[in-house]
């Protein structure tokens, strides 16, 4: 007996999306000279009881946001140069675009809204050919996929 998987997306010949696929801008200019994105919100769900041992709801609360993003010294240096103060913790808040653009299928966009950089910081070693810096960012909210 064969199984067959329906799981409902179009694949165009298995071709997943991929790091070259995905282009991120900061304050709405490309950006490239990053290696890494990450972002994620997580929200306050707490169980309410009532009779009897188990939940018979839940209460939502508060969602934080978190992300960093891995960029090469240079773009640091680049972005660096746009702070008042020379603090990248003193720039104003800004948007990151996160866009995902595969060869076929449908773009996905998700938007990190009002970030600020959380930290700022170098570190080399003898023998370094190139430098990546991960910047911390807090973010007031994400708008997920295109909505």
């Amino acid at each position: 007996m064969k199984v067959q998987i329906q799981n409902g997306v179009p694949y165009v010949n298995g071709e997943l999306v991929g790091w070259a696929d995905i282009v991120v801008t900061i304050a709405g200019v490309p950006i490239t000279g990053i290696t890494g994105v990450e972002y994620n919100d997580e929200q306050q769900v707490d169980p309410k009881y009532g009779a009897g041992r188990y939940p018979v709801g839940y209460g939502k609360g508060r969602i934080t946001c978190t992300g960093k993003i891995t960029l090469y010294h240079e773009e640091v240096v680049a972005i660096q140069r746009q702070a008042p103060s020379g603090r990248l913790q003193d720039i104003a808040p800004f948007n990151i675009t996160v866009s995902y653009l595969p060869a076929q299928g449908l773009p996905v966009i998700d938007k990190l809204r009002n970030c600020l950089f959380k930290k700022n910081g170098r570190g080399w070693s003898e023998g370094d050919t190139g430098k990546t810096v991960d910047l911390d960012l807090v973010m007031s909210h994400i708008e997920w996929h295109n909505k």
